[in-house]
């Protein structure tokens, strides 16, 4: 059985809903079919948007009535450090928003977003075959591709000029023509599942034992994303509409090991136990059986990412890390770039620049990505204050760059890759510094045994981001807590190397090589 198409793509979840649903929106006629191999999309980890993401969802794809209703409002980042197993919770040191947050952000169910999406693509006039296995794919460029499904049983066969791949992490295209790459200097991996009888953060108990802790914050901790953080490793800890918390560990592998254990899921309820915050929040919780995942070598890429009759999205054309929620930003810019793209050449426009350009442009953006954010981040984020200045200029980059730039204009900024031109090179250039200069500063801190020490006894709680000239007040308190960490390193420089801790040696053996160095 034969069938034709102008687009066909391939993956039903967020990035490839949203390149269909905005084609048509673009270009109503297009003959646009969606293949999903799943019935029923499954429970996914829970996932925080950011504030670009979560412009792209309301001001470009219109989800703003949906995500009020069905999902969860977000309060910002959350961020806790500790030094020791036994310290008490309003010991710990806490850093984030004293208020609530300005720019709209969600705590989504992916799920019950993906399904949403794919609905809105179906009823914007999309074709839609699942649950549907795709067998054979072929790419003949202008001359057309052919993909071959098995729907109901039955085999059938697709002509069409353009394939979509949207398969996320499965990566179909980059796969089968040999682009993908792993990223082998970022060696961290994944653990997370579905929690039940979480206690609550702003709870009239917590209030009643913690009276300071209930004071000095005046938004609900609850709905922020909240992380624990160690050396190698944090933990993130989302709510999700229902009740449900979803939580899960990553660390880099060099540094860190999960502590042994019967299951994954206690394994992962045990170290949370271990830190005094978690121990607070997830003692009388429950791991929800079967709602259990892992992954190993989280971050990858395909060094091509579309040619004349194909384009990968989202997760098919890379991820990098967790951390600050990127992926959904990857999601909007690759989606609204290739639904553009695809518009244009259904419209009988040459479009060889604008392939040309996501070439070139996506793996430049994948590399400042995690250069400027990532590489090595590992190695000082148990350390509040290395940490606290690091998410102070991170994030104030981040409004500075894109936030300021999407808001503004987001039709417009949606279609450019970030990092592109001098402002993008010279602006990963400054967040690569200050990120090297905090590895260096970690480096030197575990060899002198310092590493960790102010991780108690202070909060940092700033009022909030704002994509304006009021930024500079946070650019101001991350410089200032960096400047301070760099003076702490001119006496350290003179300290004898203290011995690592024996509960800390086996967990660092491997990293003794890379402390050498340094």
């Amino acid at each position: 059985m034969g069938f034709e198409y102008d687009v066909v793509i391939i993956g039903g979840a967020f990035s490839g809903a949203a390149t269909a649903l905005m084609l048509k929106r673009k270009r109503p006629e297009a003959r646009v079919l969606v293949i999903e191999k799943a019935a029923e999309f499954d429970r996914k980890v829970g996932e925080s948007t950011t504030e670009v993401s979560s412009c792209y969802m309301t001001r470009i794809l219109g989800l703003t009535h949906y995500l009020g209703h069905h999902q969860l409002a977000k309060q910002g980042l959350r961020l806790w450090f500790s030094n020791r197993p036994d310290q008490s919770f309003d010991d710990c040191v806490e850093v984030g928003s004293r208020y609530q947050s300005r720019l709209p952000g969600f705590q989504v169910d992916r799920a019950k977003l993906d399904s949403h999406m794919l609905k809105l693509a179906v009823e914007a006039g999309c074709d839609l075959w699942r649950p549907a296995k795709v067998t054979k794919c072929e790419l003949n460029n202008r001359d057309g591709q052919t993909v071959n499904a098995v729907v109901d049983h039955s085999e059938r066969s697709i002509t069409c000029r353009w394939i979509v791949d949207a398969t996320g992490r499965a990566t179909m295209l980059a796969r089968k023509l040999g682009h993908l790459r792993p990223n082998n200097e970022h060696p961290i991996k994944a653990v997370w599942a579905r929690f039940s009888d979480v206690k609550q953060w702003d709870s009239y108990e917590w209030r009643e034992r913690f009276p300071e802790y209930a004071n000095r914050v005046h938004t609900s901790r609850e709905w922020a994303t909240n992380h624990l953080f160690g050396r190698g490793w944090w933990v993130w800890i989302i709510p999700l509409q229902g009740g449900d918390v979803s939580a899960g560990i990553v660390y880099d592998n060099r540094i860190f090991k999960l502590p042994e254990g019967p299951s994954l899921g206690q394994r992962l309820h045990a170290h949370i136990l271990s830190n005094p915050v978690g121990r607070e929040i997830f003692g009388p919780a429950r791991v929800i059986e079967g709602d259990v995942h892992a992954l190993s070598m989280l971050p990858y890429h395909s060094e091509k990412v579309c040619d004349d009759g194909w384009a990968t999205v989202g997760d098919a054309a890379g991820f990098i890390d967790p951390l600050y929620s990127p992926g959904l930003d990857f999601c909007s810019y690759t989606s609204y770039y290739v639904a553009d793209l695809l518009a244009r050449s259904l419209a009988g426009e040459e479009v060889a620049d604008q392939i040309r350009y996501y070439n070139q442009q996506y793996p430049i953006t994948y590399r400042f990505w995690f250069e400027s954010l990532y590489k090595d981040k590992y190695y000082y984020m148990g350390d509040a204050d290395l940490m606290s200045a690091a998410l102070l200029l991170d994030v104030s980059s981040y409004y500075l760059s894109l936030v300021r730039t999407a808001y503004r204009d987001p039709e417009h900024e949606f279609l450019k890759l970030p990092f592109g031109g001098p402002g993008g090179r010279f602006a990963a250039g400054m967040m690569k510094f200050y990120n090297r200069r905090l590895v260096a500063l970690a480096r030197r801190r575990w060899a002198t045994g310092y590493y960790g020490r102010r991780n108690s006894g202070w909060r940092e709680l700033y009022d909030g981001f704002v994509p304006d000239a009021r930024i500079r007040k946070q650019i101001w308190r991350g410089l200032r807590r960096w400047w301070k960490c760099e003076l702490i390193n001119l006496r350290l420089m003179l300290t004898v190397r203290a011995p690592v801790p024996a509960s800390e040696a086996s967990a660092t053996a491997r990293t003794e090589i890379f402390e050498a160095g340094t």
